[in-house]
């Protein structure tokens, strides 16, 4: 899995009502824009909302959607959804900074709806998986898989889905912004902590298995060495049939106590993917400390011009 950077701005854009009837200029300016944010030290991609397809007559990818508020959400919806989400990776803040500028300063018809800025702190490698710790001080990403050709097979949209040609190798990917209530999770012993997660905090399982090997929950029927309501226990209660998706989030920190995880997630089946899993993590201990305030479903196209030229097309 190629290295995450330390650090990433998500910016979500609208194209100005009065000009969606020219979509062919708008999407012009899309596509200069994301040229002259890219560089050397600068990674972009683009996710397109659902609403970005109400211009065009091109079939959208079929489980695209305006993310619904799941139990437990307040979502705001300034802070949520968008024609497009525009998606930098870097090494440092000021090179995203200047990628966004530049982003926006070829797109006259299309207006910033939202934007979070995020970081992997202890971002490392152990085993083949790129691992960060979070702002409820535990170690995540133990659940990816490890070789490409996993995380392809994971992600992206292949024929025979049932989703429109011009889709095909791209990806699903859902942004939560979620604000975590760290003093109140502090409060808690670090066992309490662990057995709210359903892991320890460098990663090892509670029933003693290593963090990169697979605990057999099914030897734990009632929950005695990890809780039945733990997070990982509800999000993948097969260990080893992983939940269809693959991972990569950052911690933010917009001070004032508003700070958390911009979580992230691809996937080839959205409702086979994220949808299944937050609807199993309905009712999880870990509850109370979290609240999504924020994000939006999105669709990344395939690599290349031809989802363009399919759009421009219709």
């Amino acid at each position: 899995m190629q290295k995450p950077a330390k650090f990433v701005q998500c910016v979500a854009i609208d194209v100005i009502s009065s000009v969606v009837s020219r979509f062919p200029v708008a999407l012009g300016q899309l596509v200069e824009g994301l040229g002259a944010a890219r560089s050397g030290r600068v990674s972009v991609t683009v996710g397109l909302g659902s609403s970005f397809f109400s211009s065009v007559h091109v079939l959208p990818p079929r489980h695209l959607k305006r993310m619904p508020r799941f139990p437990g959400d307040l979502l705001d919806d300034s802070q949520a959804h968008g024609d497009v989400l525009v998606y930098l990776e870097g090494e440092s803040k000021a090179d995203l900074e200047d990628a966004a500028e530049r982003l926006l300063s070829v797109m006259p018809t299309w207006r910033r709806r939202w934007r979070i800025d995020g970081f992997r702190k202890e971002n490392r490698n152990e085993e083949g998986k790129w691992l960060a710790r979070n702002p409820f001080h535990f170690t995540e990403g133990f659940g990816n898989p490890d070789t490409e050709r996993d995380i392809i097979g994971r992600a992206a949209v292949v024929p025979g889905q049932g989703e429109p040609t011009w889709a095909e190798g791209g990806s699903y990917q859902v942004i939560r912004v979620v604000r975590f209530a760290t003093n109140l999770w502090d409060r808690d012993s670090v066992d309490a902590q662990e057995r709210i997660i359903g892991r320890r905090r460098e990663g090892r399982w509670l029933d003693g298995t290593p963090g990169e090997e697979q605990p057999n929950f099914a030897a734990d029927p009632h929950g005695k060495a990890t809780p039945l309501d733990s997070h990982v226990r509800l999000a993948a209660p097969d260990r080893r049939n992983p939940p269809p998706m693959v991972r990569r989030s950052y911690s933010y920190d917009r001070g004032g106590g508003d700070s958390g995880l911009i979580f992230s997630c691809f996937q080839r089946d959205l409702v086979r993917g994220f949808e299944a899993v937050q609807r199993r993590l309905e009712g999880e201990s870990l509850a109370k400390y979290v609240l999504t305030t924020g994000g939006g479903y999105f669709f990344v196209p395939p690599p290349g011009d031809s989802w363009t030229e399919a759009l421009l097309q219709s």
